[in-house]
């Protein structure tokens, strides 16, 4: 793939790149011939609320850099209840990896509760990155580990802590999320009934 010079035929609107790249050089050194790669792979994309970026079924072939808005991850059981996952806001990122990484159709849906903006990238092209530019791959590792601790700290976190423990520690971790984000999903991903979250948020407001 040529990648000479790709930021010179892009549009004015690449904010957003920009954002993902300086996050990246916080972490790693990235070369210039990185950048335009990383450049040439990208789609900046405005999403509406409610749309949905990967459905429970489908075969996952991208994955999302959240620049703006929150996104959450979900799966559905048999009944057609939700159980929400993973919230991605700003600088997260969020995908099917179970589907990506084992080669399976995807387990859980993506979609977005407020108007966001996210950096799209093809799974495949993404991974190129790795043969090109193997100082990328230590990044990636650091996310993966983010996200892997994010999730067994979930799992604990339902396992050990009771439902308003959760509820502060939700709230602790995505600020001012409950002015967007409806209580059902609220509930559903500290895996407790609306009602009950209701009464939590009448017994804080009480103290």
């Amino acid at each position: 793939m040529c990648i000479f010079n790709v930021r010179a035929n892009l549009p004015t609107t690449v904010k957003s790149l920009k954002e993902l790249i300086s996050n990246i050089k916080n972490n790693i050194p990235l070369s210039l011939k990185a950048e335009d790669y990383l450049f040439s792979i990208s789609k900046e994309k405005t999403i509406s609320k409610g749309d949905v970026l990967i459905h429970q079924g489908q075969t996952v072939k991208k994955t999302f850099f959240v620049t703006d808005g929150c996104l959450r991850s979900f799966c559905t059981d048999n009944n057609d209840k939700e159980h929400t996952l993973q919230f991605a806001i700003k600088n997260w990122w969020i995908s099917d990896f179970i589907a990506i990484y084992n080669n399976e159709l995807a387990t859980l849906t993506v979609e977005s509760i407020t108007k966001s903006k996210v950096i799209e990238f093809n799974v495949k092209e993404l991974d190129e990155i790795y043969s090109q530019f193997p100082e990328f791959e230590s990044f990636q590792r650091k996310n993966l580990e983010r996200h892997v601790v994010s999730l067994h700290k979930r799992i604990l976190n339902q396992l050990q802590l009771t439902a308003p423990e959760r509820y502060d520690l939700f709230i602790e971790q995505y600020r001012d999320i409950e002015q967007f984000t409806p209580n059902y999903n609220i509930a559903s991903y500290l895996g407790i009934t609306q009602q009950s979250l209701s009464r939590i948020r009448v017994e804080k407001a009480k103290k």
